[in-house]
């Protein structure tokens, strides 16, 4: 990727999608599985997408809001400062993320593996990800756009090398 922020140790974790209330809270459509990375008092990085100028946030406050989140910022404390940031992307420091279990990754180290069959044929790379109810599901892409859906369970995923960008998987019969 291009986007200096990726290229040092930041990700991208929401999108400002407008203001809420009077008080200066922003809304929040988050790529986050869970809301927990937008804890009180943790700094956010804003992105203009028109200019990309960036700014640094602390988080005053935040809550859950639908299937958004709502952030209140310091030194945001009005409606109109809060409508100005509708369309910013929000990126937070890798190294403030929880810690993960074992055997379980981010999305963002999940997307991008070059994806290998048990025979070590190649089959893609990982484009995106389905969550599901059940399980996640890999969006892999071949050469010629060709996508194979794999389901992200233990019999199917054998091996995920983060260092190398790589898995393995032992694709059920008929995928």
């Amino acid at each position: 990727m291009n986007n200096p922020l990726i290229n040092n140790g930041f990700i991208s974790i929401g999108k400002i999608v407008g203001s809420h209330g009077i008080q200066g809270a922003v809304k929040v459509y988050s790529y986050a599985e869970s809301f927990s990375v937008f804890k009180t008092g943790i700094m956010i990085l804003v992105k203009n997408p028109d200019d990309s100028t960036i700014k640094d946030y602390r988080i005053k406050w935040s809550a859950p809001h639908s299937r958004f989140v709502l952030l209140l910022f310091e030194g945001i404390d009005s409606r109109v400062p809060a409508d100005n940031l509708k369309g910013f992307e929000l990126f937070i420091n890798k190294a403030d993320l929880p810690e993960l279990e074992k055997d379980t990754y981010y999305w963002n180290d999940v997307i991008g593996l070059l994806v290998y069959a048990s025979d070590d044929n190649y089959i893609g790379r990982v484009e995106s990800i389905i969550q599901t109810g059940a399980n996640d599901i890999y969006i892999v892409v071949d050469e010629k756009n060709n996508e194979v859906l794999i389901p992200a369970i233990e019999s199917v995923v054998l091996h995920i090398d983060i260092i190398q960008k790589t898995m393995k998987v032992n694709l059920p019969e008929g995928l």
